[in-house]
C-alpha cells in the first residue's frame, strides 16, 4: 500500500473549462507515486493533453482554466502557480510535437533548459555530459541546427532540454507521435533508464497504448474527459476490454456488425 506521502503528484477531481463554456475535463482524479512512470491513455480528444497542461499551468494561453478540484505537488497546491515557478519546483512539460528552437543548434537548445540555473556553470556542463551519455546521437549532432535534424532527434532534444532543468518530474506529451516504431522504442527505453538511474518521475500522455503499458508502472484510461479505468500496467494489458478497445486484439471469432454495436454500448457503459 502506497502512503499519501509517497505520492509526488495528486490530482483531485479537477474540471477544466475552455472559453468559459466548453467543459473538457469532468472530475479527473489520479495520483503519481514518486519515482514511477504513470501513463494517461485514451483516444485523440480524450483529455490527456489538457490534463498535462492543467498540471503544468499552461491552460491560460489557450483560454482554459481549472474551475474545480485541486492539484498538489507534493502536498502543496500548485494550480495557482505560474509555469516558470513550477519549473523551479522541478515540474517540466515536454510538449506534443517536439517543439525546438529550430534556428538554434542542438546544444544551444539543450542549454536553454538550464535557464533557471544561473551561476551553476560547472554543474550545467556535467548535466550536458549526462544528456549526451543518454542520447549519444545528440552529441554527434550537437553543432547542427535543430530545424534540420530528424523527428526522432528533435524529440530527444526536447527530452534532453527538460533534463537540463534537473527535474523531479517530467510531463511527456505524445512522445511517439509521428515517429518510426524503432525510434519510439529507443525513446521509451531512454525514459525507462532515466526513471531507474536518475530517479525522474514521468507522467506520460500517450495514444500508443501498447507501448505505454509496456513501460509504465500504472495507467489511467481517459474517455470524454473522464477516467473510465485504471490499474497496474500488467493488469490493464490483460484486461479484455482494454485489449479490444485500445490494443485492437479481440478474443474469439470475428464479430458481426450487431455484436460491434453491442460492444460500443458496453464501452459507453464503462464511461
Amino acid at each position: 500500500m502506497i502512503k499519501s506521502s509517497d505520492y509526488l503528484l495528486n490530482v483531485n477531481n479537477i474540471e477544466v473549462i475552455y472559453d468559459h463554456v466548453i467543459l473538457v475535463l469532468k472530475g479527473v482524479s489520479f495520483n503519481v507515486p514518486r519515482g514511477s512512470i504513470v501513463s494517461l491513455l485514451g483516444a485523440n480528444g480524450a483529455g490527456k493533453t489538457t490534463t498535462l497542461k492543467a498540471v503544468s499551468n499552461l491552460l491560460q494561453s489557450e483560454r482554459g482554466e481549472v474551475t474545480k478540484g485541486s492539484i498538489e505537488y507534493p502536498g502543496e497546491r500548485i494550480d495557482q502557480l505560474s509555469p516558470n515557478e513550477l519549473v523551479k519546483k522541478g515540474v517540466i512539460q515536454v510538449m506534443e510535437g517536439r517543439h525546438c528552437f529550430e534556428h538554434l543548434t542542438v546544444e544551444e537548445n539543450l542549454l536553454t533548459g538550464a535557464y533557471t540555473r544561473l551561476g551553476q556553470r560547472s554543474q550545467i556542463n556535467d548535466d550536458l555530459a549526462m544528456v549526451y551519455e543518454y542520447f549519444p546521437r545528440l552529441k554527434e549532432r550537437r553543432k547542427s541546427q535543430a530545424g534540420y535534424t530528424s523527428g526522432g532527434e528533435q524529440q530527444m532534444t526536447a527530452v534532453g532540454r527538460a533534463l537540463m532543468a534537473r527535474p523531479k518530474m517530467i510531463l511527456l506529451d505524445e512522445p511517439s507521435l509521428g515517429l518510426a516504431p524503432q525510434l519510439v522504442e529507443e525513446i521509451f527505453d531512454i525514459v525507462q533508464k532515466l526513471n531507474e538511474s536518475e530517479g525522474v518521475t514521468f507522467l506520460l500522455a500517450e495514444q500508443n497504448t501498447n507501448m505505454a503499458l509496456k513501460y509504465a508502472d500504472y495507467g489511467y484510461i481517459l474517455e470524454n474527459g473522464r477516467v473510465v479505468m485504471d490499474g497496474n500496467a500488467a493488469d490493464l494489458r490483460d484486461n479484455e476490454d482494454v485489449k479490444e478497445f485500445y490494443l485492437g486484439i479481440a478474443s474469439g471469432e470475428r464479430k458481426s456488425f450487431k455484436d460491434v454495436k453491442h460492444y460500443r454500448r458496453r464501452k459507453r457503459w464503462l464511461a
